[in-house]
């Protein structure tokens, strides 16, 4: 049986819809927070049990069974992040998982100026000497990531944000394409694959140009510095470490950490990965 963690989120739902194409349902289980979350899946025949990183015996229960684990990274960062990381990997070795998966970061590394893709270079880490093979599915940044980042600049007309550098942006229904397809074919890739990315790296200058076409006014990046962004977040309630961590995703950029585009996505969806504008017309709810 396959598990999926963290079923009801955006990424694990469309995952399991994917396998739902590909394999019985019968043979699919989730592990999620909320159970009555999943109802629908339990509808169609999906195995669905309560499980939480923060509970060893809860994620026995929920895994029991399983030939592999598909763990998706929590949305947390740091060392709470790495913890439930381990706790997840830890209970799918103990339920007998042959394989576990894992959603991690195309930017992983040690020493990546981004805090989320120390945490997933950390949890990489832990799966290698785990003693089960692994598979870690080094996603491109999440696309719908960008409206975060836009925020009331679509309306103002002013996106006020930090020096960037190339992101190659991605789409979740191509994201959840590529898990399904690697979850059915068990082994395809060992340890971390190449980046799954879009076909296109994006600076926030072309991002302004694709939101002024996509929703028939201008919007106009301006850059600010470093410290008058992470004096803004604070300054809207974000906590100051978090701010700081946010602000690592320019700094990185600038450093070229998500600037690579890659065809492993495409070979493995059989088609081209949505482009960033297609994405911003889906969500803006655009023609």
């Amino acid at each position: 049986m396959i598990i999926v963690t963290g079923a009801t989120g955006r990424l694990g739902r469309q995952i399991v819809e994917r396998l739902l194409t590909r394999i019985p349902a019968d043979q699919i289980g989730v592990s999620v927070r909320a159970p009555q979350k999943a109802q629908d899946l339990a509808n169609r025949g999906v195995r669905v049990r309560q499980g939480s990183f923060n509970d060893a015996a809860g994620l026995a229960h929920a895994f029991e069974g399983a030939s592999q684990v598909l763990i998706m990274s929590v949305d947390k960062m740091g060392e709470e992040a790495v913890r439930q990381h381990r706790a997840a990997i830890e209970g799918a070795v103990a339920a007998g998982a042959r394989r576990i998966l894992y959603t991690s970061h195309m930017g992983a590394s040690p020493t990546s100026r981004f805090e989320p893709c120390r945490d997933h270079a950390a949890t990489e880490e832990f799966l290698r000497t785990c003693g089960v093979p692994y598979t870690s599915l080094r996603n491109g940044f999440y696309a719908t990531s960008v409206l975060q980042f836009l925020g009331r600049g679509l309306e103002s007309g002013e996106v006020e944000l930090p020096a960037d550098g190339p992101v190659s942006w991605t789409a979740h229904a191509d994201l959840a394409d590529a898990a399904a397809a690697v979850l059915a074919d068990e082994g395809r890739f060992e340890g971390p694959t190449p980046p799954l990315t879009a076909a296109q790296a994006l600076t926030f200058d072309d991002i302004a140009g694709i939101a002024t076409e996509v929703g028939g006014r201008s919007v106009k990046r301006i850059t600010t510095p470093d410290d008058t962004f992470r004096e803004q977040l604070v300054g809207h309630g974000v906590p100051a470490e978090t701010a700081g961590q946010l602000l690592g995703v320019f700094t990185a950029s600038r450093a070229g950490e998500f600037a690579t585009v890659d065809r492993t996505l495409a070979d493995l969806i059989g088609r081209e990965p949505a482009t960033l504008s297609t994405v911003l017309r889906e969500q803006l709810g655009g023609n």
